[in-house]
Protein backbone atom coordinates (compact mmCIF):
# COMPACT_ATOMS: atom_id res chain seq x y z
CA UNK A 1 0.00 0.00 0.00
CA UNK A 2 1.07 3.63 -0.47
CA UNK A 3 3.09 5.39 2.21
CA UNK A 4 2.08 8.77 3.63
CA UNK A 5 4.68 10.63 1.62
CA UNK A 6 3.58 8.90 -1.57
CA UNK A 7 -0.08 9.71 -0.86
CA UNK A 8 0.82 13.37 -0.35
CA UNK A 9 2.47 13.43 -3.76
CA UNK A 10 -0.58 11.64 -5.27
CA UNK A 11 -2.86 14.40 -3.93
CA UNK A 12 -0.61 17.00 -5.51
CA UNK A 13 -0.54 15.12 -8.83
CA UNK A 14 -4.34 14.88 -8.95
CA UNK A 15 -4.65 18.54 -8.01
CA UNK A 16 -2.42 19.72 -10.85
CA UNK A 17 -3.70 17.41 -13.59
CA UNK A 18 -7.32 16.37 -12.90
CA UNK A 19 -9.04 18.89 -10.63
CA UNK A 20 -11.68 20.72 -12.65
CA UNK A 21 -12.48 17.69 -14.77
CA UNK A 22 -15.86 16.01 -15.00
CA UNK A 23 -16.60 12.36 -14.31
CA UNK A 24 -17.97 10.53 -17.34
CA UNK A 25 -18.45 7.05 -15.89
CA UNK A 26 -18.28 5.10 -12.61
CA UNK A 27 -17.33 1.39 -12.55
CA UNK A 28 -16.77 -1.02 -9.67
CA UNK A 29 -14.76 -3.78 -11.44
CA UNK A 30 -13.87 -5.78 -8.31
CA UNK A 31 -14.87 -5.96 -4.67
CA UNK A 32 -13.00 -3.20 -2.87
CA UNK A 33 -12.07 -1.30 -6.02
CA UNK A 34 -13.60 1.69 -7.84
CA UNK A 35 -12.65 3.33 -11.14
CA UNK A 36 -13.97 6.48 -12.77
CA UNK A 37 -13.29 8.10 -16.11
CA UNK A 38 -12.62 11.83 -15.95
CA UNK A 39 -12.29 14.44 -18.68
CA UNK A 40 -10.58 17.80 -18.08
CA UNK A 41 -10.27 20.67 -20.49
CA UNK A 42 -8.03 23.58 -19.47
CA UNK A 43 -7.13 26.21 -22.05
CA UNK A 44 -5.43 24.28 -24.88
CA UNK A 45 -4.80 21.17 -22.80
CA UNK A 46 -7.21 18.22 -22.70
CA UNK A 47 -6.83 15.30 -20.33
CA UNK A 48 -8.88 12.14 -20.33
CA UNK A 49 -7.95 9.19 -18.12
CA UNK A 50 -9.29 6.55 -15.73
CA UNK A 51 -8.63 6.98 -12.02
CA UNK A 52 -8.26 3.71 -10.10
CA UNK A 53 -9.09 3.76 -6.37
CA UNK A 54 -8.15 0.45 -4.76
CA UNK A 55 -9.13 -0.20 -1.12
CA UNK A 56 -8.28 -3.90 -0.99
CA UNK A 57 -6.09 -4.94 1.97
CA UNK A 58 -2.38 -4.70 1.24
CA UNK A 59 -3.14 -3.38 -2.27
CA UNK A 60 -4.67 0.00 -1.38
CA UNK A 61 -3.45 2.71 -3.76
CA UNK A 62 -4.45 5.39 -6.27
CA UNK A 63 -3.39 5.32 -9.89
CA UNK A 64 -4.51 5.92 -13.46
CA UNK A 65 -5.26 3.32 -16.12
CA UNK A 66 -5.13 3.51 -19.90
CA UNK A 67 -8.67 2.18 -20.24
CA UNK A 68 -11.76 1.56 -18.13
CA UNK A 69 -11.91 -1.89 -16.48
CA UNK A 70 -14.74 -4.20 -17.46
CA UNK A 71 -17.91 -3.60 -15.48
CA UNK A 72 -19.48 -6.56 -13.61
CA UNK A 73 -22.71 -8.13 -14.87
CA UNK A 74 -24.61 -6.84 -11.84
CA UNK A 75 -24.37 -3.19 -10.80
CA UNK A 76 -22.97 -3.04 -7.23
CA UNK A 77 -24.61 -0.74 -4.69
CA UNK A 78 -21.69 1.68 -4.30
CA UNK A 79 -21.22 2.44 -8.01
CA UNK A 80 -25.00 2.43 -8.52
CA UNK A 81 -25.32 5.25 -5.98
CA UNK A 82 -22.49 7.19 -7.61
CA UNK A 83 -24.12 6.85 -11.03
CA UNK A 84 -27.44 8.04 -9.65
CA UNK A 85 -26.19 10.98 -7.56
CA UNK A 86 -22.76 11.97 -8.91
CA UNK A 87 -23.33 11.63 -12.64
CA UNK A 88 -21.22 14.26 -14.45
CA UNK A 89 -19.81 15.42 -11.10
CA UNK A 90 -16.87 17.84 -11.18
CA UNK A 91 -13.68 17.08 -9.24
CA UNK A 92 -13.04 20.17 -7.11
CA UNK A 93 -10.06 19.17 -4.99
CA UNK A 94 -7.70 16.49 -3.71
CA UNK A 95 -6.23 16.73 -0.21
CA UNK A 96 -5.12 14.56 2.69
CA UNK A 97 -7.41 14.49 5.69
CA UNK A 98 -6.06 14.69 9.23
CA UNK A 99 -2.41 14.42 8.14
CA UNK A 100 -3.00 10.72 7.77
CA UNK A 101 -3.22 8.22 4.93
CA UNK A 102 -6.69 9.44 3.93
CA UNK A 103 -7.07 10.91 0.45
CA UNK A 104 -10.16 13.13 0.15
CA UNK A 105 -11.46 13.72 -3.39
CA UNK A 106 -14.08 16.48 -3.30
CA UNK A 107 -16.79 16.52 -5.99
CA UNK A 108 -19.60 18.91 -6.82
CA UNK A 109 -22.77 17.49 -8.36
CA UNK A 110 -26.33 18.65 -8.98
CA UNK A 111 -27.35 17.38 -5.53
CA UNK A 112 -24.48 19.17 -3.78
CA UNK A 113 -20.97 18.34 -2.65
CA UNK A 114 -19.62 14.89 -1.88
CA UNK A 115 -16.26 13.52 -0.77
CA UNK A 116 -14.73 10.19 -1.75
CA UNK A 117 -12.41 9.33 1.11
CA UNK A 118 -9.82 6.61 0.47
CA UNK A 119 -8.49 5.41 3.83
CA UNK A 120 -5.30 3.36 3.50
CA UNK A 121 -4.87 1.41 6.72
CA UNK A 122 -3.79 -2.09 5.73
CA UNK A 123 -6.54 -4.61 6.42
CA UNK A 124 -8.87 -1.76 7.42
CA UNK A 125 -8.48 0.11 4.13
CA UNK A 126 -11.76 1.30 2.66
CA UNK A 127 -13.37 3.85 0.39
CA UNK A 128 -16.11 5.98 1.91
CA UNK A 129 -18.60 8.43 0.44
CA UNK A 130 -19.38 11.47 2.62
CA UNK A 131 -22.03 14.12 2.00
CA UNK A 132 -21.72 17.91 2.26
CA UNK A 133 -22.37 17.74 6.02
CA UNK A 134 -19.57 15.23 6.53
CA UNK A 135 -21.93 12.32 7.19
CA UNK A 136 -21.20 8.82 6.00
CA UNK A 137 -23.34 7.84 3.02
CA UNK A 138 -21.83 4.51 1.89
CA UNK A 139 -18.75 2.37 2.25
CA UNK A 140 -17.20 0.32 -0.54
CA UNK A 141 -16.14 -2.54 1.77
CA UNK A 142 -18.31 -3.76 4.68
CA UNK A 143 -17.96 -1.50 7.72
CA UNK A 144 -17.68 -4.56 9.96
CA UNK A 145 -14.37 -5.40 8.25
CA UNK A 146 -12.86 -1.91 8.55
CA UNK A 147 -14.54 0.40 11.07
CA UNK A 148 -17.47 -1.20 12.83
CA UNK A 149 -18.08 1.88 14.98
CA UNK A 150 -19.29 3.85 11.94
CA UNK A 151 -22.84 3.81 10.57
CA UNK A 152 -24.46 5.22 7.41
CA UNK A 153 -26.08 8.57 8.12
CA UNK A 154 -23.91 9.23 11.17
CA UNK A 155 -21.24 11.98 11.30
CA UNK A 156 -17.82 10.94 10.07
CA UNK A 157 -15.16 10.43 12.73
CA UNK A 158 -11.48 10.14 11.85
CA UNK A 159 -9.79 7.02 13.22
CA UNK A 160 -7.98 7.54 16.52
CA UNK A 161 -4.64 6.20 15.33
CA UNK A 162 -1.16 7.29 16.30
CA UNK A 163 0.69 9.68 14.00
CA UNK A 164 1.80 7.61 10.99
CA UNK A 165 5.35 7.26 9.75
CA UNK A 166 5.96 9.16 6.55
CA UNK A 167 7.50 6.09 4.98
CA UNK A 168 9.58 5.81 1.82
CA UNK A 169 8.97 7.34 -1.59
CA UNK A 170 9.39 4.68 -4.29
CA UNK A 171 8.73 7.12 -7.14
CA UNK A 172 10.91 10.18 -6.37
CA UNK A 173 11.64 11.17 -9.97
CA UNK A 174 8.02 11.20 -11.19
CA UNK A 175 5.25 13.79 -11.00
CA UNK A 176 1.76 14.40 -12.31
CA UNK A 177 0.11 11.68 -14.39
CA UNK A 178 3.46 9.91 -14.83
CA UNK A 179 3.52 9.31 -11.06
CA UNK A 180 -0.04 7.92 -11.07
CA UNK A 181 0.73 5.68 -14.07
CA UNK A 182 3.85 4.30 -12.38
CA UNK A 183 1.90 3.49 -9.23
CA UNK A 184 -0.71 1.59 -11.24
CA UNK A 185 1.99 -0.39 -13.06
CA UNK A 186 3.70 -1.30 -9.79
CA UNK A 187 0.48 -2.52 -8.18
CA UNK A 188 -0.65 -4.30 -11.35
CA UNK A 189 2.46 -6.47 -11.06
CA UNK A 190 1.76 -7.12 -7.37
CA UNK A 191 -1.86 -7.97 -8.11
CA UNK A 192 -0.86 -10.28 -10.96
CA UNK A 193 1.58 -12.20 -8.74
CA UNK A 194 -1.01 -12.48 -6.00
CA UNK A 195 -3.73 -13.63 -8.39
CA UNK A 196 -1.32 -16.15 -9.90
CA UNK A 197 -0.90 -17.68 -6.44
CA UNK A 198 -4.65 -17.53 -5.80
CA UNK A 199 -5.38 -19.23 -9.13
CA UNK A 200 -2.88 -21.98 -8.40
CA UNK A 201 -4.39 -22.66 -4.97
CA UNK A 202 -7.89 -22.54 -6.43
CA UNK A 203 -7.02 -25.06 -9.13
CA UNK A 204 -5.27 -27.35 -6.65
CA UNK A 205 -8.37 -27.31 -4.44
CA UNK A 206 -10.66 -28.00 -7.41
CA UNK A 207 -8.51 -30.96 -8.52
CA UNK A 208 -8.49 -32.45 -5.00
CA UNK A 209 -12.24 -31.98 -4.64
CA UNK A 210 -13.08 -33.50 -8.02
CA UNK A 211 -10.64 -36.39 -7.57
CA UNK A 212 -12.21 -37.26 -4.25
CA UNK A 213 -15.67 -37.22 -5.85
CA UNK A 214 -14.41 -39.25 -8.83
CA UNK A 215 -12.92 -41.89 -6.53
CA UNK A 216 -16.25 -42.17 -4.71
CA UNK A 217 -18.03 -42.72 -8.03
CA UNK A 218 -15.46 -45.31 -9.03
CA UNK A 219 -15.87 -47.18 -5.74
CA UNK A 220 -19.64 -47.18 -6.15
CA UNK A 221 -19.42 -48.55 -9.69
CA UNK A 222 -16.95 -51.23 -8.64
CA UNK A 223 -19.26 -52.19 -5.75
CA UNK A 224 -22.14 -52.58 -8.21
CA UNK A 225 -20.01 -54.78 -10.46
CA UNK A 226 -19.16 -56.91 -7.44
CA UNK A 227 -22.84 -57.88 -7.35
CA UNK A 228 -22.32 -60.02 -10.47
CA UNK A 229 -22.18 -63.13 -8.26
CA UNK A 230 -25.61 -62.31 -6.86
CA UNK A 231 -26.96 -62.09 -10.43
CA UNK A 232 -25.59 -65.57 -11.17
CA UNK A 233 -27.23 -66.91 -8.01
CA UNK A 234 -30.60 -65.35 -8.89
CA UNK A 235 -30.45 -66.82 -12.38
CA UNK A 236 -29.67 -70.31 -11.02
CA UNK A 237 -32.45 -70.07 -8.39
CA UNK A 238 -34.91 -68.97 -11.04
CA UNK A 239 -34.15 -71.87 -13.37
CA UNK A 240 -34.31 -74.40 -10.50
CA UNK A 241 -37.55 -72.93 -9.16
CA UNK A 242 -39.11 -72.98 -12.62
CA UNK A 243 -38.40 -76.71 -12.94
CA UNK A 244 -39.77 -77.47 -9.47
CA UNK A 245 -42.72 -75.08 -9.36
CA UNK A 246 -45.28 -77.84 -8.76
CA UNK A 247 -43.48 -79.01 -5.60
CA UNK A 248 -43.82 -75.69 -3.78
CA UNK A 249 -46.48 -75.63 -1.09
CA UNK A 250 -48.49 -72.40 -0.66
CA UNK A 251 -47.13 -70.25 2.18
CA UNK A 252 -43.69 -71.93 2.17
CA UNK A 253 -40.77 -69.77 3.33
CA UNK A 254 -38.24 -71.83 1.34
CA UNK A 255 -37.86 -74.86 -0.89
CA UNK A 256 -34.95 -77.28 -1.23
CA UNK A 257 -34.25 -78.62 -4.73
CA UNK A 258 -31.49 -80.56 -6.46
CA UNK A 259 -29.00 -78.71 -8.64
CA UNK A 260 -29.12 -79.95 -12.27
CA UNK A 261 -25.37 -79.93 -12.77
CA UNK A 262 -23.84 -80.86 -9.39
CA UNK A 263 -26.67 -82.84 -7.77
CA UNK A 264 -26.18 -80.79 -4.58
CA UNK A 265 -29.15 -79.67 -2.53
CA UNK A 266 -29.97 -75.96 -3.00
CA UNK A 267 -32.26 -74.08 -0.60
CA UNK A 268 -34.18 -71.23 -2.24
CA UNK A 269 -35.77 -68.60 0.09
CA UNK A 270 -39.39 -67.66 -0.75
CA UNK A 271 -41.89 -64.99 0.23
CA UNK A 272 -44.72 -66.88 2.01
CA UNK A 273 -47.17 -64.12 1.08
CA UNK A 274 -46.71 -64.84 -2.62
CA UNK A 275 -47.84 -67.75 -4.74
CA UNK A 276 -45.16 -70.07 -6.23
CA UNK A 277 -45.56 -68.40 -9.63
CA UNK A 278 -45.31 -64.91 -8.08
CA UNK A 279 -42.10 -65.94 -6.28
CA UNK A 280 -40.66 -67.15 -9.59
CA UNK A 281 -41.58 -63.87 -11.31
CA UNK A 282 -40.07 -61.85 -8.43
CA UNK A 283 -36.74 -63.71 -8.68
CA UNK A 284 -36.48 -63.15 -12.43
CA UNK A 285 -37.52 -59.51 -12.02
CA UNK A 286 -34.71 -58.96 -9.50
CA UNK A 287 -32.34 -60.76 -11.84
CA UNK A 288 -33.26 -58.55 -14.82
CA UNK A 289 -32.99 -55.38 -12.72
CA UNK A 290 -29.57 -56.42 -11.49
CA UNK A 291 -28.47 -57.19 -15.05
CA UNK A 292 -29.45 -53.67 -16.13
CA UNK A 293 -27.48 -52.18 -13.25
CA UNK A 294 -24.46 -54.28 -14.11
CA UNK A 295 -24.64 -53.29 -17.78
CA UNK A 296 -24.85 -49.61 -16.88
CA UNK A 297 -22.02 -49.90 -14.34
CA UNK A 298 -19.85 -51.72 -16.85
CA UNK A 299 -20.24 -48.89 -19.33
CA UNK A 300 -19.39 -46.30 -16.69
CA UNK A 301 -16.33 -48.05 -15.26
CA UNK A 302 -13.84 -46.98 -17.93
CA UNK A 303 -15.23 -43.45 -17.99
CA UNK A 304 -14.87 -43.16 -14.21
CA UNK A 305 -11.30 -44.44 -14.35
CA UNK A 306 -10.50 -41.97 -17.14
CA UNK A 307 -11.78 -39.08 -15.00
CA UNK A 308 -9.46 -40.06 -12.14
CA UNK A 309 -6.52 -40.48 -14.53
CA UNK A 310 -7.19 -37.12 -16.24
CA UNK A 311 -7.27 -35.34 -12.86
CA UNK A 312 -3.99 -37.02 -11.91
CA UNK A 313 -2.45 -35.84 -15.20
CA UNK A 314 -3.71 -32.30 -14.58
CA UNK A 315 -2.26 -32.32 -11.06
CA UNK A 316 1.11 -33.41 -12.49
CA UNK A 317 0.97 -30.64 -15.12
CA UNK A 318 0.17 -28.05 -12.47
CA UNK A 319 3.01 -29.22 -10.27
CA UNK A 320 5.48 -29.02 -13.15
CA UNK A 321 4.60 -25.52 -14.40
CA UNK A 322 5.60 -22.14 -13.00
CA UNK A 323 2.60 -20.28 -14.43
CA UNK A 324 -1.04 -21.35 -14.62
CA UNK A 325 -2.22 -18.94 -17.31
CA UNK A 326 -2.04 -21.55 -20.11
CA UNK A 327 -3.86 -24.14 -18.01
CA UNK A 328 -6.65 -21.71 -17.15
CA UNK A 329 -7.34 -21.15 -20.85
CA UNK A 330 -8.12 -24.84 -21.43
CA UNK A 331 -11.76 -25.87 -21.74
CA UNK A 332 -11.43 -28.81 -19.35
CA UNK A 333 -9.95 -26.56 -16.64
CA UNK A 334 -12.63 -23.92 -17.20
CA UNK A 335 -15.33 -26.53 -16.73
CA UNK A 336 -13.61 -27.83 -13.61
CA UNK A 337 -13.44 -24.37 -12.04
CA UNK A 338 -17.01 -23.51 -13.06
CA UNK A 339 -18.46 -26.33 -10.97
CA UNK A 340 -19.95 -25.57 -7.55
CA UNK A 341 -17.18 -24.99 -5.04
CA UNK A 342 -14.69 -24.06 -7.75
CA UNK A 343 -15.61 -20.40 -8.21
CA UNK A 344 -13.46 -17.58 -6.87
CA UNK A 345 -14.89 -14.52 -5.19
CA UNK A 346 -12.19 -12.26 -6.55
CA UNK A 347 -12.21 -11.26 -10.20
CA UNK A 348 -10.00 -9.63 -12.78
CA UNK A 349 -7.79 -10.80 -15.64
CA UNK A 350 -8.16 -13.79 -17.92
CA UNK A 351 -7.67 -16.19 -15.02
CA UNK A 352 -10.77 -14.85 -13.36
CA UNK A 353 -12.73 -15.22 -16.57
CA UNK A 354 -12.06 -18.94 -16.32
CA UNK A 355 -13.39 -19.03 -12.78
CA UNK A 356 -16.88 -17.92 -13.59
CA UNK A 357 -19.01 -16.16 -11.06
CA UNK A 358 -22.58 -16.74 -12.18
CA UNK A 359 -24.49 -13.49 -11.90
CA UNK A 360 -28.26 -13.44 -11.96
CA UNK A 361 -29.40 -12.84 -15.57
CA UNK A 362 -30.90 -9.42 -16.13
CA UNK A 363 -34.17 -10.95 -17.36
CA UNK A 364 -34.75 -12.50 -13.91
CA UNK A 365 -34.46 -9.35 -11.84
CA UNK A 366 -38.07 -8.21 -12.08
CA UNK A 367 -39.49 -11.71 -11.67
CA UNK A 368 -40.62 -13.29 -8.38
CA UNK A 369 -38.15 -15.87 -7.11
CA UNK A 370 -40.66 -18.68 -7.67
CA UNK A 371 -40.64 -17.99 -11.42
CA UNK A 372 -36.86 -18.19 -11.77
CA UNK A 373 -35.91 -21.38 -13.63
CA UNK A 374 -33.37 -23.79 -12.27
CA UNK A 375 -30.05 -23.23 -14.05
CA UNK A 376 -27.44 -25.81 -14.96
CA UNK A 377 -24.15 -25.69 -16.86
CA UNK A 378 -23.72 -28.13 -19.77
CA UNK A 379 -20.47 -29.93 -20.54
CA UNK A 380 -19.67 -27.28 -23.17
CA UNK A 381 -20.41 -24.37 -20.84
CA UNK A 382 -23.90 -23.46 -22.13
CA UNK A 383 -26.68 -22.78 -19.64
CA UNK A 384 -29.75 -25.03 -19.44
CA UNK A 385 -32.86 -23.57 -17.82
CA UNK A 386 -35.59 -25.77 -16.29
CA UNK A 387 -39.06 -24.54 -15.29
CA UNK A 388 -40.11 -25.09 -11.66
CA UNK A 389 -43.92 -25.10 -12.11
CA UNK A 390 -46.64 -24.72 -14.74
CA UNK A 391 -46.59 -20.95 -14.33
CA UNK A 392 -42.79 -20.87 -14.40
CA UNK A 393 -42.86 -23.06 -17.54
CA UNK A 394 -44.99 -20.44 -19.28
CA UNK A 395 -42.62 -17.62 -18.28
CA UNK A 396 -39.58 -19.61 -19.33
CA UNK A 397 -40.87 -20.63 -22.76
CA UNK A 398 -42.70 -17.43 -23.74
CA UNK A 399 -40.64 -14.65 -22.08
CA UNK A 400 -37.17 -15.75 -21.02
CA UNK A 401 -36.17 -17.97 -23.95
CA UNK A 402 -35.26 -16.13 -27.13
CA UNK A 403 -33.32 -16.11 -30.36
CA UNK A 404 -31.94 -19.50 -31.33
CA UNK A 405 -32.56 -21.18 -27.96
CA UNK A 406 -33.90 -24.74 -28.11
CA UNK A 407 -36.99 -26.06 -26.32
CA UNK A 408 -37.01 -29.61 -24.87
CA UNK A 409 -39.94 -31.61 -23.56
CA UNK A 410 -40.64 -35.29 -23.04
CA UNK A 411 -42.84 -36.88 -25.70
CA UNK A 412 -46.15 -38.12 -24.29
CA UNK A 413 -45.46 -37.34 -20.61
CA UNK A 414 -45.88 -34.27 -18.38
CA UNK A 415 -42.76 -32.52 -17.18
CA UNK A 416 -40.83 -29.29 -16.91
CA UNK A 417 -40.04 -27.13 -19.92
CA UNK A 418 -36.30 -27.15 -20.59
CA UNK A 419 -34.42 -24.50 -22.55
CA UNK A 420 -30.87 -24.77 -23.90
CA UNK A 421 -29.35 -21.29 -24.16
CA UNK A 422 -27.46 -21.62 -27.45
CA UNK A 423 -25.83 -18.15 -27.25
CA UNK A 424 -26.86 -17.55 -30.85
CA UNK A 425 -25.43 -20.77 -32.28
CA UNK A 426 -27.21 -22.42 -35.20
CA UNK A 427 -25.69 -25.80 -34.35
CA UNK A 428 -25.08 -26.15 -30.58
CA UNK A 429 -22.69 -28.90 -29.39
CA UNK A 430 -24.18 -32.40 -29.38
CA UNK A 431 -23.17 -33.00 -25.75
CA UNK A 432 -25.08 -29.90 -24.64
CA UNK A 433 -28.17 -31.12 -26.51
CA UNK A 434 -27.92 -34.52 -24.78
CA UNK A 435 -27.43 -32.76 -21.44
CA UNK A 436 -30.66 -30.82 -21.98
CA UNK A 437 -32.45 -34.07 -22.96
CA UNK A 438 -31.21 -35.71 -19.75
CA UNK A 439 -32.64 -32.89 -17.64
CA UNK A 440 -35.93 -32.95 -19.56
CA UNK A 441 -36.36 -36.63 -18.64
CA UNK A 442 -35.17 -36.15 -15.06
CA UNK A 443 -37.73 -33.38 -14.44
CA UNK A 444 -40.65 -35.38 -15.82
CA UNK A 445 -43.00 -38.17 -14.78
CA UNK A 446 -40.62 -40.64 -16.46
CA UNK A 447 -37.55 -39.63 -14.43
CA UNK A 448 -36.75 -43.29 -13.64
CA UNK A 449 -36.96 -44.50 -17.24
CA UNK A 450 -33.83 -46.03 -18.78
CA UNK A 451 -34.74 -44.68 -22.23
CA UNK A 452 -37.01 -41.88 -23.38
CA UNK A 453 -37.96 -39.82 -26.44
CA UNK A 454 -37.38 -36.08 -26.06
CA UNK A 455 -38.86 -33.55 -28.47
CA UNK A 456 -36.52 -30.71 -29.47
CA UNK A 457 -37.71 -27.62 -31.32
CA UNK A 458 -36.45 -24.04 -31.85
CA UNK A 459 -38.05 -21.66 -29.37
CA UNK A 460 -39.56 -19.64 -32.23
CA UNK A 461 -41.78 -22.68 -32.94
CA UNK A 462 -43.25 -22.68 -29.43
CA UNK A 463 -46.56 -20.84 -29.05
CA UNK A 464 -48.91 -20.24 -26.13
CA UNK A 465 -52.55 -20.27 -27.31
CA UNK A 466 -54.76 -17.60 -25.81
CA UNK A 467 -56.75 -19.00 -22.91
CA UNK A 468 -54.68 -22.20 -22.65
CA UNK A 469 -54.06 -23.54 -19.16
CA UNK A 470 -50.80 -22.87 -17.40
CA UNK A 471 -47.86 -24.88 -18.70
CA UNK A 472 -49.54 -25.80 -22.00
CA UNK A 473 -47.81 -24.72 -25.22
CA UNK A 474 -48.08 -25.87 -28.83
CA UNK A 475 -44.98 -26.70 -30.84
CA UNK A 476 -44.47 -27.22 -34.56
CA UNK A 477 -41.63 -28.96 -36.36
CA UNK A 478 -38.52 -30.02 -34.52
CA UNK A 479 -37.30 -33.58 -33.99
CA UNK A 480 -37.32 -36.36 -31.40
CA UNK A 481 -34.14 -37.64 -29.81
CA UNK A 482 -34.14 -41.16 -28.42
CA UNK A 483 -32.14 -40.79 -25.23
CA UNK A 484 -30.41 -43.64 -23.46
CA UNK A 485 -30.06 -42.48 -19.87
CA UNK A 486 -26.61 -42.12 -18.33
CA UNK A 487 -26.29 -41.86 -14.57
CA UNK A 488 -22.88 -40.21 -14.88
CA UNK A 489 -24.28 -37.48 -17.16
CA UNK A 490 -27.14 -36.72 -14.79
CA UNK A 491 -24.81 -36.68 -11.79
CA UNK A 492 -22.49 -34.23 -13.54
CA UNK A 493 -25.37 -31.95 -14.50
CA UNK A 494 -26.91 -31.88 -11.04
CA UNK A 495 -23.49 -31.05 -9.61
CA UNK A 496 -23.22 -28.16 -12.10
CA UNK A 497 -26.27 -26.36 -10.71
CA UNK A 498 -25.91 -22.58 -10.89
CA UNK A 499 -27.22 -20.85 -7.77
CA UNK A 500 -29.07 -17.55 -8.12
Amino acid sequence: MLSLVELERVATAIGTTLVGGRVERWVEPDKGRLAFQIYRRAEDERTKCVVDLDARPELAHVGVLDRMPKAPDQLPAFSAYLRAHLSRARLEGATLRGDDRQLALRFSAEEGEFVLLLSIFGRRSNLYLLDAEDRLVLALRPLAETRGELAPGAPWVDPGTAAPRRGDDRFPALEGLALLEAISERYAETTERREEGDDRRLLEQAIRRERKAALRRLERIEAELAEAEEANTLQRHGELLKANLARIAPGAESVTVEDFETGAAVEIPLDPRRSPKANLEAIFKRYQKLLRRLAKAGGQLEAAREVVESLDRLATELEGTDGVESLLERDDVRRLLARPGGRAEASGGSARAAVEKHALPAAFRNLPRKLHPRRYRSLDGLEIWVGRSDEANDVLSTKLARGKDLFFHLDGAPGSHVILRTEGRDDPPAESVLDACELAVHFSKQKNAGRADVHVVPIKNVKKPKGAKKGLVYVTGGKSIHLRREAARLERLLAARIDD
